[in-house]
C-alpha cells in the first residue's frame, strides 16, 4: 500500500515539473520586465524634470527679452535693424555694396532718413522701415482673459496702422530717382503681424493702398532673393537699357586704338626714312633689276661709259674709240672673206 503511493506522488510530481518549470521562467521575465519598466519610468522622469527646467528657462528668457522691449522705443528699433540685417545678409545681400543703412535725405519737410535702402539693377532703390512698434502685442501675450486680449489686441492694430499712415506721409518713393512707388515695413515676428490680421483681416490691403507693403522675415527674405536673382541675371546678360551705354564704351576703345596704330605708324614712317637714299642700290633685296641706278640725291646715276660717250658726241665708250670693225666681203660662192 504504502509502495502504492509513493509511486502515485512519483507520477504526480513527473506531470507537474515542466509546469513548475514554466512558473519559474515566468517569474523570471515578469521580474526583468518589472526591472526595465522601473528603469524606463525613471528615465521617463529625468527627462520630463530636465524638459519643464528648460521651459523654465525658456520663459525667463521671454520675460527678459520683453522687458528689454518695453524698455523704450531705441531698444525695440535697434533690435529690428538686427533682425532686419540678419534677414537681408540671410537672403544673399552685402552691407554698403546692395543696401546701406540709416541713408539721410534732405527733403523739403526735412531730413529724412529711412531704416534701409535696398539697390535694384538699373539704378533704383527700395526703403524698408524697421521702427514698427512690438508694445502693445507684447501686452496681449499676458492678458489674462479673453476680453483683456480682445482690447489689447485692438490697441495692437492701431499702433500698425498708425505706424503705416507715418510711413505713407513720409513718401520715400519720391525722394530716390527710379525708386518702386512703395516702402517696405518690416515688423519683425511673423507673430505679431499674424496678431494684428486676426483682429483686422483687411490691414495688408490697407497698407497696399496706401503704397506700404508689410513684410515679416519670412515675405522679405523671398523678397530679397529675388532682387539677388535680378543682379545675378544682370551681370550675366546684358538687358536691353545697356547697348548705348556698351557702344559708347565701344567707341572709346576703338578711338584708342586709333590712336595707338597712328603712333606705331609714324615710328615706321620715321624709323623707314633713312632707309630711303639707299632703295634701288645694288644689293638692295627690293631692288628692280633693271631700274637705274640713283645717286645719294636719288637721282638716276650712269655709268662711266655712258659718261664719256655723252662728252664725246655720242661716240664709241673708252677704250673703243680707235677700234673699227674691219667690213667683211661675201664672195660670190657665200663664204666670207
Amino acid at each position: 500500500m504504502r509502495h502504492r503511493e509513493q509511486l502515485a506522488q512519483a507520477r504526480l510530481e513527473a506531470q507537474l515539473k515542466p509546469v513548475a518549470e514554466s512558473l519559474a521562467k515566468f517569474q523570471e521575465q515578469v521580474t526583468a520586465a518589472e526591472t526595465q519598466r522601473a528603469e524606463a519610468h525613471g528615465g521617463l522622469k529625468e527627462q520630463i524634470a530636465q524638459m519643464l527646467a528648460a521651459s523654465a528657462a525658456t520663459q525667463e528668457e521671454a520675460r527678459k527679452l520683453s522687458a528689454a522691449l518695453r524698455r523704450g522705443a531705441g531698444v525695440q528699433g535697434r533690435w529690428g535693424e538686427q533682425t532686419l540685417r540678419n534677414v537681408l545678409e540671410a537672403a544673399g545681400l552685402a552691407n554698403r555694396y546692395d543696401f546701406d543703412e540709416q541713408t539721410s535725405t534732405d527733403t523739403e519737410e526735412g531730413r529724412r532718413r529711412p531704416d534701409v535702402t535696398v539697390k535694384l539693377p538699373g539704378g533704383g532703390v527700395f526703403v524698408i522701415d524697421a521702427k514698427c512698434s512690438l508694445n502693445a502685442f507684447l501686452d496681449l501675450q499676458d492678458a489674462p482673459d479673453d476680453a483683456a486680449r480682445e482690447a489689447i489686441g485692438l490697441r495692437h492694430v492701431q499702433s500698425v496702422r498708425g505706424h503705416v499712415a507715418g510711413l505713407s506721409a513720409k513718401a520715400y518713393w519720391d525722394q530716390f530717382d527710379s525708386s518702386p512707388d512703395f516702402v517696405a515695413m518690416f515688423v519683425p515676428l511673423d507673430s505679431a503681424l499674424a496678431a494684428a490680421l486676426d483682429h483686422a483681416p483687411d490691414l495688408m490691403t490697407e497698407a497696399m493702398d496706401r503704397r506700404v507693403v508689410i513684410v515679416t522675415p519670412t515675405t522679405l527674405f523671398a523678397l530679397c532673393k529675388a532682387v539677388v536673382y535680378g543682379w545675378r541675371s544682370r551681370s550675366r546678360r546684358p538687358t536691353r537699357a545697356d547697348p548705348p551705354t556698351w557702344a559708347g564704351e565701344l567707341y572709346k576703345r576703338i578711338a584708342v586704338m586709333g590712336g595707338h596704330a597712328g603712333s606705331v605708324g609714324k615710328a615706321l614712317e620715321a624709323a623707314v626714312a633713312p632707309l630711303q637714299p639707299v632703295r634701288g642700290q645694288p644689293g638692295d633685296p627690293g631692288a628692280d633689276p633693271g631700274a637705274p641706278l640713283r645717286g645719294p640725291e636719288g637721282r638716276p646715276r650712269r655709268p662711266p661709259g655712258h659718261a664719256a660717250r655723252d662728252a664725246g658726241g655720242g661716240g664709241a665708250p673708252a677704250g673703243q674709240a680707235g677700234r673699227r670693225k674691219d667690213p667683211k666681203v661675201r664672195l660670190v660662192g657665200g663664204e666670207e672673206a
